[in-house]
């Protein structure tokens, strides 16, 4: 996350003590910008988070009573915001299990600082991988395409684009999938299941690599394969 951009934190808490303790901490923390906001009951936090947004949510999992976090989650949809439980008495491991972190009360300011890191650089390395991963609709049909052995201008004619505009969809793809071969794209296509095997037409492009002789009177067995099928074999150079 960029420096200079202010991060929301909402700290769920009844008791005043540890709020404003936890929000003099988190001001400490260098480079981190932190804008908390302090809230006491579960009707406040749910107020808050109907009328603004947040980054992260840090809160006792005892908040209210006993704070039902699947419940907040599903009615919030995926709002992006992180969810860190603060640990002030003994709690169940699989109740922490379904928070993005945690600490301890107890825990001094570099281990919540190196937390709180933590979660925000994971999330940016899934918003990259994701960026980099996520194709278009259109992108899905292209490559369907390539696999299948069309030719650039077989594409656009199909898809109703101009060839440039294929070319450039295809570049996209492959710095999006750092795929650079149809032989890469069809192993793509296959595991991501937008292609059948039946649908690809085996060699009808030119081998990756030279078909070489492998004696006098034979013939090199990858050769039966290549067009036209079930013709004579084309000769070996």
């Amino acid at each position: 996350m960029n420096n200079n951009t202010s991060l929301k934190i909402v700290i769920a808490e009844t008791s005043v003590i540890i709020r404003s303790g936890l929000t003099a901490v988190l001001k400490r923390i260098p480079n981190l910008n932190a804008h908390p906001i302090e809230v006491s009951s579960p009707e406040s936090l749910q107020n808050y988070i109907h009328m603004h947004p947040a980054d992260i949510i840090i809160i006792n999992p005892t908040f209210g009573g006993w704070f039902d976090l699947p419940a907040f989650k599903a009615e919030h949809g995926k709002s992006g915001i992180k969810y860190i439980a603060m640990v002030c008495s003994v709690i169940d491991n699989n109740i922490l299990k379904e928070y993005d972190e945690n600490f301890a009360m107890c825990d001094d300011v570099d281990v919540i600082a190196s937390k709180i890191n933590h979660l925000l650089h994971t999330e940016e390395e899934e918003e990259k991988d994701s960026e980099q991963e996520t194709l278009s609709q259109r992108e899905k049909e292209i490559i369907t395409c390539v696999v299948k052995g069309m030719t650039n201008k077989a594409i656009a004619d199909k898809l109703y684009l101009s060839i440039h505009t294929v070319i450039t969809h295809r570049r996209n793809i492959a710095r999006k999938l750092q795929i650079h071969s149809p032989a890469g794209l069809t192993i793509y296509a296959i595991v991501n299941k937008l292609v059948e095997l039946s649908d690809i037409r085996f060699f009808r492009q030119p081998f990756p690599y030279p078909l070489r002789p492998i004696g006098k009177n034979r013939m090199n067995p990858l050769q039966k394969y290549a067009p036209p099928y079930g013709k004579s074999p084309l000769p070996i150079d």
